[in-house]
């Protein structure tokens, strides 16, 4: 039997449930995932093989930003029409909850350039009633050549095995990229700093969590096993420090403890973890 490979593209409105879908197939958080906009801010690619096909999901930034010329949305931009380009094959995902057609359209209309084959998943229908889309999805299969479309609930896992055999169609003969063992393309310290960033957009508001970088300094495993992490935050203005600190450092301990406790799951050891506030100038 020869091994197939496939790399799909997930693109939609912050909030579709792209972070969410491809942690549910590879079966480990690898995406963070906050109702804020724009939490996915890298390309991130998860990794799943089913028997002799790999595929490859490209979990790309909110497509909220397109229209944007903000540095920040220039940067995802680019970020998301690299996880297109290096895709065979794009699924978008509407939260099936709040379908603003005007928008999808639109959307859609820009995708549709890359030449690319779509599969549109409409996620969030425990939410809804299905026959309630039928009159979208005609209205969307007038104007656009769709390949098939899916209802999902993602968080309930209902209609991703379904989705995952449609999706394995498209498969074609290749060696696989990755080994049976990896799920994706981040290494440990690139998680890290995203489950940092994570907690920092639970607690912070506004543009806070846009404007710092993270960077884990020092990642020591001790004599008893546990795991000893120093990471630096480093904010662009100079009164984002106070707000981070919060009163006598309510809130970057709430931080802390709140991204501790993360990264000890996701480890399953002991950690002791260490932050440190820097101004940018100094990076």
């Amino acid at each position: 039997m020869k091994n197939k490979i496939i790399k799909i593209s997930i693109v939609g409105r912050t909030n579709a449930g792209k972070s969410t879908l491809i942690n549910q197939i590879v079966g480990e958080k690898i995406s963070i995932q906050n109702k804020k906009i724009n939490t996915t801010q890298e390309t991130i690619i998860g990794v799943k093989n089913i028997k002799d096909t790999q595929f490859l999901f490209y979990d790309t930034p909110g497509s909220n930003f397109l229209k944007s010329l903000n540095s920040l949305s220039i940067k995802l931009k680019k970020n998301l029409w690299n996880g297109i380009d290096e895709s065979d094959l794009i699924l978008y995902m509407i939260d099936a909850s709040l379908v603003n057609l005007n928008f999808v359209f639109d959307q859609l209309e820009k995708i549709k350039e890359t030449k690319k084959k779509i599969i549109i998943a409409f996620n969030k229908t425990d939410l809804i009633l299905n026959k309630k889309l039928l009159p979208i999805i005609s209205k969307i299969n007038q104007v656009f050549k769709i390949e098939s479309f899916f209802t999902l609930s993602v968080k309930k896992n209902i209609g991703i095995y379904e989705l995952l055999k449609e999706i394995d169609k498209y498969a074609y003969p290749s060696k696989w990229i990755y080994t049976e063992n990896e799920i994706t393309d981040k290494d440990d310290k690139f998680f890290l700093n995203e489950l940092l960033r994570e907690s920092m957009l639970t607690f912070l508001h506004k543009e806070i969590p846009y404007n710092i970088n993270i960077i884990t300094s020092n990642f020591k495993i001790l004599k008893n096993s546990d795991i000893k992490i120093k990471q630096k935050i480093y904010f662009k203005e100079k009164r984002y420090k106070k707000i981070i600190l919060g009163k006598k450092g309510s809130m970057i301990k709430k931080i802390r403890e709140d991204c501790q406790n993360k990264i000890t799951k996701f480890f399953s050891k002991k950690i002791h973890l260490y932050l440190e506030l820097i101004p940018n100038d100094r990076n």
